[in-house]
């Protein structure tokens, strides 16, 4: 488990990518806040978290498998992450942020992330070319 990463990792560098590409500026990792936030766009007082389906349990998702051996150390291990992932947001959301998660299989899809990331900042469609 140690070389699972847990900042910059590929799905958050997509999401950082389309974020700065839609005109928006943020911190990373910020220390001041619940759960160090992946992504922290302060002029919007909203966070990002992006989860990985596996470790946070996306519910429905393909990639959130159970593993065969050990299935109790798991089950208590997801089940830590998932309780800690509800009470970090509850805090945000006390504090007064808005909390957006997004899931490592939606990065897959930039198009309809980005879709997502538009409605939530109420970003008008760019237009392409000159």
């Amino acid at each position: 488990m140690r070389a699972v990463r847990q900042a910059h990792t590929g799905p958050e560098l997509i999401v950082r990518r389309l974020l700065h590409g839609s005109g928006l500026r943020f911190r990373l990792h910020q220390r001041g806040l619940p759960g160090r936030p992946d992504i922290v766009l302060p002029k919007h007082r909203t966070v990002i978290f992006v989860h990985g389906c596996f470790w946070h349990r996306h519910a429905g998702c393909p990639k959130a498998t159970m593993p065969k051996t050990r299935i109790e150390f798991w089950r208590e291990k997801f089940n830590r992450n998932v309780s800690r992932d509800h009470g970090i947001e509850q805090a945000l959301v006390d504090a007064g942020w808005r909390v957006l998660t997004i899931w490592e299989c939606e990065t897959g899809r930039p198009e309809a992330l980005k879709e997502k990331l538009r409605t939530q900042f109420g970003l008008k469609k760019q237009k392409r070319g000159g």
